[in-house]
């Protein structure tokens, strides 16, 4: 998201912030676990950088970024920051840092990366303007009230955090009692509120959208294989980081209704340059939108942006490319992906 300086050059030194990550920034290993490889994943991008002939530099997100940026002052940055000190929720203070010194960076501003570590929040935001939500319920403790038009099954979710962190097969709940102590559990761990929200068993969708020209929808479905010992269909964060089995394999999804929700959702909770949306299609063949990520996972291979933009034939390259003439160029940088 480039600031308010209009800037028309390409950029010679590009600067990448990545999560500063230790083990006792996190209350369990799942979530250490999600943010580990931060640094790698930033050297991997800045050797495409290379490619483009921009010199990279990398900063980690900690107390020491102001003073680094002021010394090196780089054309703009990608801002691949998910948690600050092991909290996502203060990764929203990397743009606010970015704002002050006028340099233009990639993703979401403040108010973006806020609301995708505010499931609840981001909910009733797509709900308010017409994007379709399963039911849900926030809680923060175990014995709130249990609101009696929530319909079975249900699935508690850690509201602050991303990365499949406890979605695990004991995640969905077909009783009351099992349903409060998941969230007994989930609070007590991580210290924060849970989402409850009714599980949607169907089809899922992942939607990537991609700003240039035009924002671009790019659109696949996860066909599940057979998932031993899991009743309901989905990928579990031992699926995701752990066994990384071969669960599912995705397919190309097309659906001009869908797109144009996606669309919209992109624009409802401030997302910018890039972002990801999952989605579940039931029997009836209603859209429900269930999570919501701005500046979701940037990597060639192992992200759900890869995978899906390869279904696509777009390269990984190209969209760094698109990413650093939307921040750069502004309207004459869009010119240029015509």
């Amino acid at each position: 998201m480039p600031t308010n300086n209009h800037i028309s050059r390409i950029p010679k030194k590009v600067g990448i912030i990545y999560s500063d990550v230790k083990r006792e920034y996190f209350p369990t290993e799942a979530q250490y676990i999600t943010e580990k490889d931060a640094k790698e994943s930033a050297v991997i991008i800045a050797k495409y950088l290379e490619n483009f002939n921009i010199r990279p530099k990398l900063f980690p997100g900690n107390s020491s970024l102001p003073q680094n940026l002021r010394k090196e002052m780089p054309d703009m940055v990608f801002n691949l920051v998910d948690s600050v000190k092991g909290n996502e929720y203060l990764s929203s203070t990397i743009p606010g840092v970015l704002e002050l010194l006028e340099i233009p960076y990639t993703g979401a501003g403040i108010i973006g990366l806020s609301l995708t570590f505010q499931k609840f929040l981001t909910f009733k935001l797509l709900e308010q303007n017409g994007i379709p939500v399963p039911r849900y319920q926030i809680f923060t403790n175990h014995t709130d009230y249990l609101d009696p038009t929530l319909r079975y099954p249900l699935i508690a979710k850690l509201n602050e955090i991303h990365g499949g962190v406890e979605i695990t097969k004991d995640s969905v709940s077909d009783n009351e009692k099992h349903l409060r102590e998941r969230i007994k559990y989930l609070i007590y761990t991580y210290k924060q509120q849970v989402l409850v929200q009714e599980f949607i068993v169907g089809r899922e969708i992942n939607a990537i959208l991609l700003e240039g020209l035009n924002k671009k929808v790019y659109m696949a479905e996860k066909v599940f294989s057979e998932l031993k010992d899991q009743k309901y269909s989905f990928l579990s964060f031992e699926d995701q980081w752990l066994n990384k089995d071969l669960t599912f394999h995705y397919q190309k999804f097309e659906d001009p209704v869908l797109r144009e929700y996606v669309k919209k959702a992109f624009d409802v909770v401030q997302m910018a340059d890039y972002g990801k949306f999952d989605i579940r299609l039931d029997s009836s063949g209603r859209y429900y939108f269930i999570d919501s990520n701005a500046n979701c996972y940037l990597s060639p291979s192992d992200s759900a942006i890869s995978s899906i933009l390869t279904i696509y034939k777009v390269r990984f390259n190209e969209v760094l490319r698109r990413l650093l003439i939307n921040t750069m160029l502004g309207s004459y940088g869009k010119e240029l992906l015509a």
